[in-house]
């Protein structure tokens, strides 16, 4: 979910262990030119579903192992699911949707929070966590947790 600290926490990963970070966010942007907001409002969300899941296929494709901040509606295509779950070990960092709320507050460019961010991830939540816990080999609470704290969680995960 969006605000859970993919791209914060992700970054800090990549470095420590020396790989590169792919945030398909960023791809999608870099490939069109376009921040996200943009292609919801010009395209629509079936277009930018559509370039986020070219982004983690080319992501999950690289050839050498990557850390990678999949977008939060990534696992809604059963093809991300599958892909993730055949190519990759996917850790989800869930927090609570009120959280998730006042992290994500003073961002300009989420394009489904609208007028209330916390009603929004609440119902965003509640549809999507099936999908979150069947694509998941691991979960990892970041509600109430500063980076370095799920840093030190996802280092144990993946040292494993």
């Amino acid at each position: 979910m969006m605000g859970a600290g993919k791209t914060t926490v992700g970054r800090r990963l990549a470095r420590r262990l020396g790989r590169p970070f792919i945030d398909s966010d960023l791809q999608v942007e870099a490939r069109t030119g376009r921040t996200v907001r943009e292609i919801f409002e010009a395209d629509g969300e079936p277009a930018f579903r559509s370039l986020e899941t070219e982004a983690l296929a080319e992501a999950l494709a690289t050839s050498s192992p990557c850390v990678i901040a999949a977008a939060g509606g990534t696992v809604l295509s059963e093809i991300n699911r599958e892909r993730m779950r055949s190519g990759a070990t996917v850790i989800w960092l869930r927090a609570d949707p009120a959280e998730l709320a006042e992290r994500v507050r003073s961002g300009v460019h989420r394009p489904l929070l609208a007028d209330d961010p916390a009603a929004v991830l609440r119902d965003l939540e509640a549809e999507r966590r099936s999908l979150y816990e069947a694509v998941a080999d691991h979960v990892v609470d970041t509600s109430g947790r500063d980076p370095d704290a799920v840093l030190a969680d996802l280092e144990q995960l993946v040292m494993a």
